[in-house]
Parts: C-alpha cells; sequence; structure tokens
C-alpha cells in the first residue's frame, strides 16, 4: 500500500501531473454530476483511520473534477492568474521544507530568499527601496496592515501612541475612500474600527477615476485610499493631482494596486501609474497578474517603522528585527510566500513580467473590438485586462453570462456598473493563449444568438 511517505509524496505529484496535462480541456466550472459526487466527502469523522493512498485517491478522484479551472487558459472570472509552473514548484519544495518563516532562525533559507524577493518587487514596480515589504496571505489582509501602519502614523502625528494607548480618546482619523472602492479595502477598514458611514466618499468620473476637483477635505489626521485598477474598468485615480493635495495637507496616501500596480512594469503601460511612487503605502497582489500560487500578497510602505510598529509580534522567546516577515505581516505561524514570488521573478525577469502584463492587455483590447464588432456594448474604454460588458436588456446580459457558465467552455462572473447589470471580462492567465480568446469571443456571440433564437420563440 502506499502509505509511506516517499510513495505518498509520489502518487501525489502523478496526480497532479494529470490534472495538469488534462487543464487545457477541462470544463471551466464543473458540470452538475461533479457537484453533486460532492457528496462522497461527507461521511462520520472515523474511529480509527484509514490508509492515507485512499485519503488521496478520494480528494483526486471526486474532487479534481469538481475544481473550477482557474489554473486552465478559459477562466476570466474573478483576477486570478494560473500558477506559473516555476512558482508551483518552488511552493511544492518549500512545503517539502515545512519551515515556519516568522524570523531568520525559524528559517534562514526562507528569510534570505525573502529578502530578495522584497528587494526585487520594489525594484520591478519602481517604488521607495528603502520600503518594507511584508508577505501576505492577500490583499485584504495585506490593505489592513497598511492602514493599520497608516492609522499609527497619523495618531503618533497627533501625539498619541496607539500602541501603547489603544484607540478609546485618540484623535479622530478620517478616511477618504472613491465611490468605486474596493470591498477589501472597506472590509479591511471595518476591522479597524472605522465604520461605513463615518467614511468619505470621493466623487468619481464616467470611468470610475476619483475626480480631484470634488475630492472632500484633507488634513494632517486622513488617510485617503487611492485605486490603481478599478475592478471593473481597470481604470487608474489621478495619482499626481490627488496626491499633491495630499502631501500639501498631511495626509497619508495607500494606493489598492491589487494588479493594477503591475502596469508599472511596462514601459507601454506606466503611465497610468505616474505618480503612484509619491504615496506612503501599497498593495500589490502575487497570485493575480504575477500568476504565482494562490494566498500571496504584498504590503509595502514607505516607513518601515511605522509597519514593524503597527504589526510588532515580538516575545521573549521569539524576538526579531523590525524588518522580520513577522514584524511586518497579520501572521507570527507563517509560511514563506515571498518563495514563489522570487521564483515567479528570477524566471521571468523583468521583460518577462512586462511581455506577461502587456500580452493580456493586448488580448482585452482585441476582444473589446471583437464583442463591440458584434454588437455587444463595451462600456469601458479598456485601458488594462479588463473588459466591462452588457447585452441589449438586462435579462440578455445575465443570460450570456448563464449560457457561458453552463457550457464548460469559459467561466467569467457578474457585477453590475453605476446599477446596470453587466458581465466582467479579466485576461490574467499565462496559459491564455489568442485563440483561447477568439474561442471566448465566439462562445458570447452563440450565447447571445441562443437566447434571442429562444425569446422569439417565446413570443
Amino acid at each position: 500500500m502506499e502509505n509511506s511517505e516517499s510513495e505518498l509524496v509520489q502518487n501525489a505529484d502523478r496526480r497532479a501531473l494529470a490534472y495538469l496535462e488534462g487543464v487545457n480541456e477541462r470544463r471551466v466550472f464543473p458540470d452538475k454530476a461533479a457537484l453533486d459526487s460532492l457528496v462522497a466527502f461527507d461521511e462520520p469523522l472515523p474511529e480509527a483511520g484509514k490508509p492515507a493512498h485512499e485519503t488521496l485517491a478520494l480528494l483526486d478522484e471526486v474532487g479534481s473534477a469538481a475544481t473550477v479551472s482557474t489554473n486552465g487558459p478559459r477562466y476570466f472570472g474573478f483576477v486570478v492568474g494560473a500558477a506559473l509552473p516555476v512558482a508551483a514548484a518552488a511552493e511544492r519544495l518549500m512545503l517539502a521544507w515545512d519551515n515556519g518563516a516568522a524570523l531568520p532562525l525559524t528559517s534562514p533559507a526562507c528569510a534570505a530568499v525573502e529578502d530578495i524577493a522584497a528587494k526585487w518587487m520594489l525594484d520591478i514596480l519602481d517604488l521607495p527601496r528603502q520600503s518594507a515589504v511584508g508577505f501576505g496571505t492577500s490583499a485584504t489582509a495585506c490593505s489592513l496592515t497598511c492602514l493599520a501602519a497608516a492609522r499609527h502614523a497619523m495618531l503618533l502625528k497627533a501625539g498619541w501612541d496607539s500602541a501603547e494607548n489603544g484607540l478609546f480618546g485618540a484623535p479622530e482619523i478620517r478616511v477618504v475612500v472613491s465611490e468605486k472602492v474596493h470591498v477589501t479595502i472597506l472590509k479591511a477598514l471595518r476591522i479597524l474600527g472605522f465604520g461605513a458611514s463615518r467614511l468619505l466618499m470621493a466623487p468619481v468620473d464616467e470611468h470610475g477615476r476619483i475626480d480631484p476637483d470634488r475630492l472632500p477635505a484633507l488634513d494632517d489626521k486622513t488617510i485617503v485610499c487611492l485605486q490603481a485598477g478599478e475592478v471593473n474598468t481597470g481604470e487608474f485615480d489621478p495619482f499626481s493631482s490627488i496626491i499633491a493635495k495630499a502631501r500639501n495637507a498631511g495626509a497619508w496616501v495607500h494606493i489598492d494596486g491589487a494588479f493594477g500596480l503591475w502596469a508599472r512594469t511596462s514601459p507601454t503601460l506606466r503611465h497610468h501609474t505616474d505618480g503612484v511612487e509619491q504615496a506612503d503605502s501599497w498593495t500589490v497582489d502575487g497570485h493575480k497578474w504575477l500568476n504565482t500560487p494562490y494566498d500571496c500578497a504584498m504590503a509595502i510602505c514607505k516607513d518601515p517603522a511605522m509597519l514593524a510598529a503597527a504589526m510588532n509580534s515580538d516575545a521573549v522567546y521569539a524576538t526579531g528585527t523590525s524588518s522580520a516577515q513577522k514584524n511586518l505581516t497579520l501572521e507570527f505561524s507563517r509560511r514563506a510566500r515571498g518563495v514563489p514570488v522570487w521564483a515567479a521573478l528570477r524566471t521571468l525577469g523583468r521583460q518577462g513580467v512586462a511581455q506577461m502584463i502587456d500580452r493580456h492587455c493586448a488580448q482585452a483590447t482585441y476582444l473589446a473590438n471583437a464583442l463591440r464588432e458584434a454588437g455587444f456594448d463595451v462600456l469601458n474604454r479598456v485601458v488594462l485586462n479588463q473588459v466591462m460588458v452588457k447585452g441589449l436588456t438586462d435579462d440578455e446580459t445575465r443570460a450570456i453570462q448563464a449560457t457561458a457558465h453552463d457550457s464548460g467552455e469559459a467561466w467569467f462572473g457578474m457585477s453590475a456598473w453605476n446599477g446596470t447589470p453587466v458581465f466582467r471580462l479579466s485576461l490574467s492567465s499565462w496559459r491564455t493563449t489568442d485563440a483561447d480568446v477568439t474561442r471566448l469571443a465566439n462562445l458570447l456571440v452563440s450565447a447571445r444568438q441562443s437566447f434571442r433564437l429562444s425569446s422569439q420563440g417565446q413570443d
């Protein structure tokens, strides 16, 4: 029986390779039979353990069929890149190490690799080189850490040490967010105690960018949250003009750049991000446009002391420098999320990252043009990798998405723009070829035709 460690790992590797070899032809969303089969997992907790090889077989033979092929070429839903082979392989090796990566004492290798990954991130994004980089789980967690640092810095400036005194009786900190703010920023602010009704909403233009002329008043107790890559349109706030106003007022500026900040790596797209380097903190995802495995994002803070003060978790039995990852992130017991980032950057290089970003943006432009020519209403300018589309009616829009979903040929989700139902197409997987994009366009045209024929038959 395959119960030894080496046999189990080899078995898992064989199953994983078989999954990957078929990923291009898999249904993107599982069918009803696969979903129904998940009931096989609903069994009582065993009194006596079962053979390890049987457990692995159940996970693969039932679970694999019911996965969403985000690791394939035709997933156009949430902005999620497929895992680059080298990033996934590096993570596989990292799992074999099974090192906690809180500080160098727990894993000298992980600490060294993450230090280099941090330097490379600041280099490729061209952000202030003295900044601290914390490798966290997601844009949500990393935004929370950056905003905690911002609050700590603003209160210190007002003569209040929140790390020592807490928040009871502290001066009020104001937060300005876009009318199109991403939900992860709202979640992070809510956890930090900034209730939704207390936020100051900055009006936006028709593209979803904050209008600098209608920006709420700023002062030295204000945190301003801007966006690099609005989730539906892919647009960028006008950073230079807004940050200049924030600087004059003494406010802190945080950039939510989960996927849009990667535009800085491309010479043809970098102009969208002009001025972001003047901000105080930034969030960017690895598992989006860098195509690392899931559970990988970065919190970047220009003032390392502020991030370390907000996130410090030193204990008498585990002390570290202010640059130790446990003192820059939420997690104490943590995996070395910077390792797949390092592997991806080293293997792609500066040019490889830029070429991947440019290719996806070119594919998005091609797709938008093809859909416009076919009579679809593309609502955004397609400045990046997002294509926002609607049909002739709301029912048609929903039906097109549902038909594509049911076909298994592709998957993308519904969204809304100014109250109107739309579907959003995101191009971010390294596996997606131009042929896959053409296939998607043909699928959408066919789905619309099916809906209209069906509607005519009902009249």
